[in-house]
């Protein structure tokens, strides 16, 4: 079964909900929600049918999703695949500037081999990379800079496809 992520802000502040309301609103089952009492949620009396503060809800729910948040240490991209923070694989990413002042820092999951990707803003870039040596690639140029654009252009080696094609 397909893992729910659980909005805090869909609970109303001012309002009551039932549980089979609240299992409704979050599309979980009722035993989730009774799961949730016994874990520490606290309804607003002991008589039934419970009865569910919003604000509560709102309040369990985010302190849940709060606690299970791991922030990325430096020199570390998380990897989706490993579903871990892992430092690339020999300490070497690229940095793909994707705008003026961010970009990515890319590099190779060394246990699954999988690609990381981490977007960091240029100005904490140092914060961020730790003891990671980092090199800055440099976008490819647009075909509007060229002198003749065409369709069948190669902006990385102007001309040169086509050097040996003519007669």
């Amino acid at each position: 079964m397909k893992r729910r992520r659980i909005d805090p802000r869909l609970a109303k502040s001012h309002r009551n909900y039932s549980v089979e309301e609240a299992a409704r609103l979050w599309g979980v089952h009722r035993h989730t929600v009774r799961a949730w009492l016994k874990a520490g949620l606290f309804a607003i009396d002991s008589r039934r049918p419970t009865v569910i503060l919003g604000s509560e809800l709102r309040r369990f729910l985010a302190s849940r999703r709060a606690a299970r948040k791991r922030p990325t240490p430096a020199g570390m991209i998380f990897c989706l695949r490993c579903r871990e923070p892992r430092p690339p694989a020999g300490g070497f990413v690229d940095y793909q500037p994707r705008s003026a002042d961010a970009g990515d820092l890319v590099g190779i999951c060394p246990v699954c081999w999988a690609m990381l990707y981490r977007r960091v803003n240029l100005a904490k870039l140092d914060a961020v990379r730790g003891r990671l040596e980092v090199r800055v690639t440099q976008a490819d140029s647009r075909i509007s800079d060229c002198a003749n654009p065409s369709l069948n252009h190669d902006s990385r080696s102007p001309g040169a496809a086509y050097a040996n094609a003519q007669p």
